[in-house]
Order: C-alpha cells, then structure tokens, then sequence
C-alpha cells in the first residue's frame, strides 16, 4: 500500500484563495456598476455573465473541486439537458399561444392608437 506523502504549502494556497476573493469582490463591484457604464442595452447578458463567472470560481476553488475532471464534463452535459428542455418547452408553448390577438407582445400593431383615458368614478 503506497501511501501519498504530499506536502501543502498552505501560505501559497491562502494566497491563491485570496487573490479568489478579490477578483469575487471586484465582480460584484462590477455587477453594480455595469449598468450604469457599459453594455447599458444588454444588462441582462452582462449581468448573466458576471455571475456565471462568480459561480464557477466558488465552485472550483471554495468548494474544491478544481482538480476534479468529472466536473466539467458532468457540468456541460447538465447544460445541454437543461438547454434541450428549454427549447422543447417554449417551442411548444409559443406554437400554441392561445392569446395571439390579445397580447400586447404579439397582438396587431397598435402604432397610432389612442388609448381611451380612465373614466372618474
């Protein structure tokens, strides 16, 4: 039986963790700021971004799992299954919208339509 007489220089792995932790801090700083200084049309991708990054860094150096190679694989096939139901899902539900005429996303285009104003009670 061959044991693993490894050691840790734990003063080199504080420093990566902390250079973890600073780079999570500066994505959050980034996450309140980008709104407001770039990408202003496209929050929504941007903000999805930062915080798939955040994510992956918790997971791969707080949770240790940074030499694992299961869980990349594991990761993108998780991806692929949850990306075909979505498709499958709202394929069907937009190919059986109900409330075509009434939706103000896809009714007829009311460009030019006044709308009636509230009636006083």
């Amino acid at each position: 039986m061959d044991t693993n007489n490894t050691t840790i220089d734990y003063k080199k792995e504080r420093v990566a963790y902390y250079k973890v932790l600073v780079g999570l801090l500066l994505l959050t700083a980034v996450t309140f700021i980008q709104p407001h200084l770039f990408m202003t049309e496209s929050t929504f991708l941007a903000q999805m971004t930062i915080a798939v990054i955040k994510a992956w860094l918790i997971i791969m150096y707080y949770m240790h799992l940074k030499g694992d190679s299961l869980i990349g694989v594991m990761g993108i096939f998780s991806l692929v299954i949850v990306a075909t139901f979505m498709v499958i899902v709202i394929g069907f539900d937009v190919a059986n919208f109900q409330f075509g005429a009434e939706s103000h996303i896809t009714g007829p285009a009311s460009a030019g339509v006044e709308h009636a104003t509230p009636v006083q009670h």
